[in-house]
């Protein structure tokens, strides 16, 4: 089979590698026809890291994939060859503290695949935990359902945030997750939707998608605009999708007192400044988000409503063209969105 491996930095090659074994007992082989490329994908390409979690060479990334079962193995029953699944990315144990209560994305035994626990899914076939392995609706197109996973993501963030009808919220970061988070807020009845980037592209998708009003930052100061538009009030809810230094101070100084700040993103920098004192002085909530929570089905049924655009999807190329892909994607060339690798073959 055909993989994609990160070498080191900003290096990928496609390789030919034998195929998996038969799948054991609760198993799945599922050959993969697409995977969405995620913004934490590109820590690892263009950092060698996550966090304080550096790469171990070579690895494949991916964890936003979507295939077709080839073989089930002993003793699976809720599954057959054939069928059109999702992959969610987190496997967990299901008997820890936190799986029983809700919160199996902070299992303390997961292993994810797609980072230095576990291969990922830039690659032609995978043998996942039938669990694993998540039916999604005949009428999707495969393009559509690699956009489960990081709908699924929101979803998690929006049971994290406290997002009431009517509220001013500010999106930090026009990249898929940034959209998807304005669009998700529109639907849950957020008031006016500010969404902030300094890569033009991204504005017009976004305007594109029925986002209020685009800021761009690399012209215009997003909290001048902001306090102008709010009356000096500010938000009720910031979304950071960046996780850059310069946007999390932005944030914390556009919430208004007693607001909420959000971080989606995830920082390159193992250390960051924070300007607490202003978050204390507003007594803003500040909270943190990992993963989506298992949060598929949830993002099944908004895709299924047609209530997420497939404008979010601007490039779809082949899997021998995942390095370009890449290169791509960290350069915001070409007008990049939402970018999806399809295996074809």
């Amino acid at each position: 089979m055909r993989t994609v491996e990160l070498v080191s930095p900003r290096i990928m090659e496609v390789h030919e590698r034998p195929d998996p074994p038969d799948p054991g007992p609760g198993e799945v082989l599922v050959k993969l026809h697409a995977v969405g490329l995620c913004g934490s994908d590109l820590h690892w390409y263009q950092d060698g890291r996550v966090g304080h979690t550096h790469a171990v060479f070579p690895m494949i990334l991916g964890h936003e994939p979507v295939g077709e079962v080839l073989a089930v193995g002993p003793g699976v029953t809720t599954h057959k060859t054939g069928e059109k699944v999702a992959i969610e990315p987190s496997i967990v144990c299901g008997e820890c503290e936190y799986c029983r209560s809700g919160r199996p994305n902070n299992c303390v035994r997961c292993v994810f695949m797609g980072s230095i626990q576990h291969p990922g899914f830039y690659r032609d076939l995978a043998v996942v935990p039938a669990r694993n392995a998540e039916h999604f609706p005949a009428e999707f197109t495969y393009l559509q359902a690699t956009l489960i996973e990081p709908v699924a993501v929101i979803e998690h963030v929006m049971e994290m945030t406290a997002l009431h009808p009517g509220d001013t919220v500010v999106v930090l970061g026009a990249g898929p997750i940034g959209l998807l988070a304005a669009t998700i807020s529109k639907l849950r009845g957020a008031g006016q939707i500010f969404i902030a980037d300094r890569v033009p592209h991204r504005l017009r998708i976004a305007r594109q998608m029925g986002i209020d009003t685009t800021i761009d930052t690399g012209r215009e100061n997003l909290v001048d605009t902001l306090m102008d538009a709010t009356g000096g009030r500010g938000a009720d809810v910031v979304f950071d999708a960046a996780g850059d230094p310069e946007t999390i101070q932005m944030g914390l100084f556009a919430a208004r007192p007693g607001g909420q700040y959000v971080l989606i993103g995830i920082p390159s920098q193992t250390v960051l400044q924070v300007d607490l004192h202003t978050a204390m002085a507003k007594e803003l909530r500040i909270q943190t988000i990992k993963r989506s929570n298992h949060k598929g089905h949830e993002a099944m049924a908004l895709i299924a409503e047609g209530r997420i655009p497939d404008t979010l999807i601007t490039h779809i190329l082949p899997i021998e063209q995942t390095p370009e892909a890449f290169e791509i994607v960290s350069e915001y060339r070409d007008g990049v969105g939402k970018l999806v690798i399809e295996m074809g073959g």
